[in-house]
């Protein structure tokens, strides 16, 4: 297939981007705007293979998302551009409405163009997925309590509402013009390449920089942690396989509080790298709690029964095994790190005048 990626040179797109370059025989078009996020950097592996073409476009401009389309000839689209850090969209909200609803609406609106435009048998073939996120359920009140597909919508913070949006949308794109959608959510992603303003790169970097390890209120936050890759080889599977019309939840079926992950984190720490910076005597040493941020979920569980029943994915990754894989990609990746941290691979961008 042909499939055009949005958000490409982010965390989830580049897994998704480098999963489909590498072990398939699909032709990518990378479509991806550059902000702070996008880091070409970590689409290294496979920047000049002859089926991956990067494009820097922002999924709100029209006329260049029309041309993309126009010029590339997609047969799907996997829309992964997205604003998603809940601590921004507190700060300030309006990108997060730009891009996660404005920009939805005129990717959707693009596509349905040029899905009219096609002949019947490349129309009925034709695919948009849309990836979204299981903080659009809200908070889960039970112990024993799972999102399920058919969870009520009760978002919490402007970033799960502009992505609850952004859903809405691409379902009424289904139901009106009848655009051949799906719709994935999955629960929180870890692994290699991620932007260390998240919980688990963060911690790693600040521990081997010896700097405070902060964690909201008590810790007690519980998520259902989900290894990048796995969700990647999920998306694809969706793509080709899953039903139109039909959402599918994806978690890792690994529940932890946030003060556990920061001690396994803390725990490999000391087993990989026991050199520890001055003054510090265990990186555990280093947990700062710090006030709660407004409006914070406490546990979000997703069940992805449906998707292992459908389609036959489960995780190839425990927690165990993909936080140790995340952890040594890390002390073996440190120029991407320092990259980010400096700000220097923002000026590294093709063409992006920054």
């Amino acid at each position: 297939m042909k499939i055009l990626v949005t958000g490409g040179a982010g965390f989830i797109g580049s897994a998704v981007v480098r999963h489909l370059v590498l072990n398939t025989s699909d032709t990518v078009i990378n479509l991806d705007k550059l902000t702070y996020a996008g880091n070409l950097e970590s689409l290294a592996s496979v920047a000049n293979h002859p089926r991956h073409t990067f494009e820097k476009v922002d999924i709100c401009d029209a006329a260049e998302v029309a041309r993309v389309f126009r010029e590339h000839q997609p047969q799907a689209v996997m829309h992964l551009a997205a604003e998603s850090h809940v601590d921004r969209s507190i700060d300030g909200p309006a990108a997060f409405i730009q891009t996660n609803i404005v920009g939805t609406y005129t990717l959707l609106e693009a596509a349905r163009e040029y899905w009219r435009s096609l002949p019947e048998g490349e129309r009925d073939a034709f695919r948009f997925h849309h990836i979204s996120t299981d903080e659009v359920y809200g908070d889960l009140e039970g112990p024993e309590d799972l999102f399920l597909e058919t969870t009520p919508y009760a978002p919490s913070s402007p970033y799960s509402a502009s992505k609850a949006s952004s859903d809405h949308l691409v379902r009424a794109w289904r139901r009106t013009f009848g655009l051949p959608t799906l719709v994935t959510n999955c629960s929180n992603n870890y692994g290699p390449y991620h932007f260390p303003e998240k919980l688990i790169p963060l911690v790693i970097l600040n521990a081997l920089e010896g700097k405070p390890l902060p964690i909201y209120g008590k810790g007690d936050q519980i998520r259902d942690w989900l290894y990048v890759e796995d969700h990647a080889r999920a998306l694809c599977l969706v793509l080709k396989q899953g039903q139109v019309g039909e959402t599918y939840n994806i978690g890792g079926h690994n529940e932890k509080r946030n003060i556990e992950v920061v001690r396994a984190i803390c725990a490999l720490l000391e087993e990989l790298r026991p050199e520890k910076p001055a003054g510090v005597a265990r990186y555990e040493d280093l947990i700062t709690f710090v006030a709660d941020r407004p409006g914070h979920d406490l546990r979000y569980a997703i069940d992805a029964g449906k998707i292992q029943r459908e389609l036959g994915w489960v995780p190839q990754e425990t927690f165990e095994t993909g936080l140790r894989k995340t952890v040594q990609w890390y002390l073996d990746n440190q120029p991407w790190c320092r990259h980010v941290q400096d700000g220097s691979y923002q000026r590294e961008r093709l063409g992006s005048g920054d």
